[in-house]
């Protein structure tokens, strides 16, 4: 059997049979959050700590403190650094991935992108050439959005991104009341990407029993930076 010398997506390297793809050591991590930060958190388990950095959509989406979470994970290594990044859907973890492929772009300008649009909103933006949303990202530049799209366009799959954008969708009405579904469906209606919209809606304080149209005026607020 001929083997090469290869990389995990861990960056490390060891040997292989050639043609056979190697898995990440660790796929995901489930335990007791313990502790959250702004830009990581330590989930427990097995008697050991895992700090693990994230961005902030992932933080608002976790369970309180003292509760049992789940990311699935990337282990990053480097000359002067081993660590490991968390997000909440295996999607998210492969876009980010995918990120880190691209000619200059590191684990802090993937991450930055991941927190600003979820990997299907980036997969659609990508195939629709849409530089703009792309450099939204902080620390991510118009050309640096150009490279991204010329590296990843051909590797994204239109009728799975549909299917992917549908159960989203469904994900995150099943999660919230009539009104505050109607209020992001308006929302998106209005342009605004499904993440976007849910993360607007969800963030207003007292949310849940607001009538639509209140939810709607107060979400574009939030979006519009008021």
């Amino acid at each position: 059997m001929k083997y090469a010398l290869t990389k995990d997506a861990c960056g490390q390297a060891g040997m292989a049979p050639a043609g056979r793809e190697v898995k990440p050591m660790i796929s995901y991590i489930k335990g007791i959050l313990t502790e959250t930060e702004p830009d990581n958190v330590v989930i427990e388990t097995g008697g050991i700590g895992y700090n693990i950095k994230i961005t902030d959509r992932v933080l608002s989406s976790l369970p309180p403190v003292g509760r049992e979470a789940k990311l699935y994970t990337h282990f990053h290594v480097r000359e002067d650094a081993m660590q490991l990044y968390g997000f909440l859907s295996r999607e998210d973890l492969n876009m980010f991935r995918m990120l880190l492929n691209v000619n200059g772009v590191g684990p802090k300008v993937a991450l930055s992108l991941i927190n600003e649009m979820s990997a299907n909103d980036l997969a659609f933006a990508i195939l629709a050439d849409d530089v703009t949303a792309i450099s939204k990202a902080p620390g991510l530049g118009k050309k640096t959005a150009q490279k991204i799209v010329l590296e990843l366009k051909d590797k994204m799959d239109l009728n799975e991104a549909f299917e992917a954008r549908s159960n989203a969708a469904a994900s995150a009405v099943t999660a919230v009341d009539s009104d505050m579904t109607e209020a992001i469906e308006a929302l998106v209606a209005l342009g605004y990407s499904s993440t976007e919209a849910v993360r607007a809606v969800k963030g207003i304080e007292g949310a849940e029993g607001m009538a639509s149209e209140t939810l709607l005026k107060e979400a574009l607020k939030k979006l519009a930076g008021f």
